[in-house]
C-alpha cells in the first residue's frame, strides 16, 4: 500500500509542484500547482493542449505516457527544441522543469510560441523515439508479445505459437528492474552472455489491482523461479541447483570451460515460463497415476492433456502418415527388439490408434513409488529429500502456502520451505545441531508466510519442467495471463508445405 500512496502523490500531486515557479511564469497564481487535479487542468492550459488529455492522464499506465509529452511541451513553452533538453524534461523532471521556471529563460504562451523547423533527421528521430517509448509502456504494463519454446503445453499451446500475455488480468507487476534495454528481456541481441539490464537499481515488489485472481487451471505466464541464478552455458536447459546437485558446487561455480560465468537474475528479468496453475494458495495438490488431485478432486479443465504411452505393435512399423493424422509432433522412439513405441498421445489420439490393426496393446509410461530409488528421483525432483520418495507420477500431497499462513516447520519438512524462506522471502536459515531450526538467528518452530504461492504444470505432463521439479511460484515472479494467438509456425514444415498452421491462428487460450 505504502507504494501505491507514493505512486499517487509523485505523479498526480507532486509533479505538478515541481512547476510553480512555471505557473508563476505563466501568469498564474504559483499555489495553483499545489492544488491536486486542478493543477493539471492549469498545466495542460499553460502548455496549449486540449482538455481531452486531462482524461488520458488519469488512465492507469497511458498516463505515465502523457506525463512524459506534458514534460516535453513545457520544455518547448521556454523554447528549448533540441533532443538533448527533451530528453532532460523527461529523464529528471524534478530538476530540469524547475531549472527552467528559476532561469532567465522566457516562458512564450502558446498562442506566441516561435516555431521550430525540423529537420528530416529530427522527424525520424522524434518518430523513432515516440514509437519505442510507447510500445515500452503498453509492454510493460499492459501487453507482451510472447513464442512457446518448448512443447510442455502441447496440444493446449503449440511450439511455433505466437501469443500476446494480457498482463492486466492478473493485476500488472510494477517494474522491478526498471532500467533495461528496450524490447528484449535479460540478454542483448546477437549475444548470448551480455545482459541488457541495469541491476543497480532494484525497485520493491508491487502489483497494481486486478480483474480478477489466478483460479485453478487457469494458464500462467511467469518468470522462472530457480532462474536467479544461471550458467551461461546451460541457460534455463538445466537450472544452476540441478547443476550443482548432480556435480557439485565446487565444480560449477571453478569450471568456466564446462559450465562458463554463473550470472544472477532478478525477479523479472528470469526466462518466461508458461504453465496451467494446478494449486492456487490454500490448495493441496497430489498426483496419483499421472493425474492431478486438488484437494481430493480429480483436475479438471478445458486444456488438451498429453501423456506418454507404451505402443506395442505385432512387429510392423507405423507409418509416417498413421502419426501425421494423430498429429504426433514430438518424435516417436521405435525399439525393433520389442517392437514398442515410446509416443506421446492425448486421449483422443489413444483411443484412435486402438483401432489400428498393427497395435497390439498401449499402456501408460507412469514412474510409480517403486521406481523413486531406480529413477534417481532424489536429485531432480522437489524437494530433493529422500524422506519423501516422490516420483513424477506419484507425488505429494504437498500443500500450497498462502500470505499469513503460519507453517510449522522441522529437520523433517523444512527441505519444503527453505527456499521459500531464504530465497523468495530473504530470510537465512541455520538446521542446529539438536535439530532445532534457527530463522534469522532466531530459534523457532514456525514461520509466517509473506507471499502467495502457486503450483504449476504443463499440460504435456511427461515432458514438462515444472513444479514438480523446482517447486512452489511466488506471486511476486507472475507475469500475466496468455490469452490469444496471432500466429502459428510448424518449425518442422516449409513455408510452402504447411509452415503456417492457419487453423491454429487467432485463438483465444483456454
Amino acid at each position: 500500500m505504502d507504494n501505491v500512496i507514493l505512486t499517487f502523490l509523485l505523479i498526480k500531486w507532486f509533479a505538478p509542484i515541481f512547476c510553480f515557479k512555471v505557473f508563476e511564469n505563466a501568469g498564474h497564481k504559483w499555489w495553483y500547482s499545489l492544488i491536486p487535479f486542478f493543477n493539471y487542468y492549469i498545466w495542460l492550459k499553460i502548455v496549449g493542449k486540449p482538455l481531452w488529455w486531462y482524461i488520458i492522464l488519469l488512465i492507469p499506465f497511458i498516463g505515465y505516457f502523457m506525463m512524459f509529452l506534458l514534460q516535453v511541451e513545457t520544455s518547448k513553452s521556454y523554447n528549448k527544441h533540441s533532443l538533448w533538453q527533451e530528453a532532460l524534461a523527461v529523464i529528471f523532471p524534478y530538476i530540469y522543469l524547475p531549472y527552467l521556471g528559476f532561469s532567465k529563460a522566457k516562458y512564450y504562451p502558446p498562442s506566441e510560441r516561435p516555431i521550430f523547423k525540423k529537420s528530416k533527421a529530427r522527424d525520424w528521430a522524434d518518430a523513432i523515439i515516440f514509437a519505442v517509448v510507447a510500445v515500452s509502456i503498453v509492454r510493460m504494463y499492459m501487453f507482451e508479445a510472447y513464442t512457446i519454446p518448448t512443447s510442455s503445453m502441447e496440444k493446449s499451446l503449440l511450439v511455433g505459437d505466437f501469443l500476446f500475455v494480457d498482463k492486466i488480468k492478473f493485476g500488472t507487476r510494477s517494474p522491478m528492474t526498471p532500467i533495461s534495454f528496450p524490447f528484449v528481456h535479460h540478454t542483448m541481441p546477437l549475444t548470448k552472455t551480455k545482459k541488457s539490464f541495469c541491476d543497480k537499481v532494484q525497485l520493491k515488489y508491487y502489483r497494481y489491482p486486478c480483474i480478477r485472481h489466478i483460479e485453478n487451471f487457469d494458464p500462467v505466464v511467469f518468470n522462472y523461479p530457480e532462474g536467479d541464478t544461471v550458467s551461461t552455458v546451460f541457460q534455463s536447459n538445466a537450472s544452476y541447483y540441478s547443476l550443482t546437485r548432480n556435480f557439485g558446487y565446487k565444480q560449477v561455480n571453478s569450471n568456466k570451460r564446462r559450465f562458463g560465468d554463473i550470472i544472477y537474475r532478478p525477479v523479472d528479468k528470469r526466462e518466461n515460463y508458461i504453465k496451467r496453475c494446478i494449486g492456487i494458495p490454500g490448495d493441496t495438490v497430489q498426483i496419483i497415476e499421472g493425474r492431478a488431485y486438488v484437494n481430493g478432486n480429480l483436475e479438471s479443465h478445458k486444456g488438451i492433456m498429453q501423456y506418454s504411452y507404451i505402443v506395442k505393435t505385432n512387429g510392423s512399423q507405423l507409418r509416417n502418415a498413421v502419426f501425421d493424422k494423430l498429429d504426433i509432433t514430438e518424435k516417436p522412439l521405435y525399439n525393433p527388439n520389442t517392437s514398442e513405441y515410446s509416443l506421446t498421445l492425448t486421449n483422443e489420439a489413444v483411443e484412435q490408434l486402438k483401432s489400428n490393426s498393427a497395435v497390439v496393446s498401449i499402456q501408460p509410461s507412469l514412474q510409480l513409488k517403486d521406481s523413486y530409488f531406480y529413477d534417481n528421483c532424489q536429485t531432480y525432483l522437489f524437494p530433493y529429500d529422500s524422506k519423501y520418495q516422490w516420483t513424477v507420477d506419484e507425488y505429494g500431497p504437498i500443500y500450497i502456502p498462502k500470505k499469513g499462513d503460519n507453517l510449522s516447520i522441522n529437520v523433517d519438512n523444512i527441505c519444503l520451505y527453505r527456499r521459500l524462506i531464504e530465497t523468495y522471502e530473504g530470510n537465512t536459515i541455520t538446521v542446529n545441531p539438536d535439530r532445532t531450526i534457527s530463522i534469522n538467528g532466531v530459534v523457532t518452530d514456525n514461520y509466517t508466510v509473506k507471499m502467495d504461492y502457486y503450483w504449476m504444470m504443463g499440460d504435456n505432463r511427461h515432458n514438462s519442467a515444472d513444479s514438480r521439479f523446482w517447486g512452489f511460484v511466488p506471486e511476486d515472479h507472475i507475469v500475466g495471463s496468455p490469452s490469444f494467438v496471432w500466429l502459428s509456425l510448424d518449425k518442422n514444415k516449409t513455408i510452402f508445405g504447411g509452415k503456417i498452421r492457419f487453423n491454429k491462428m487467432f485463438r483465444f487460450i483456454k
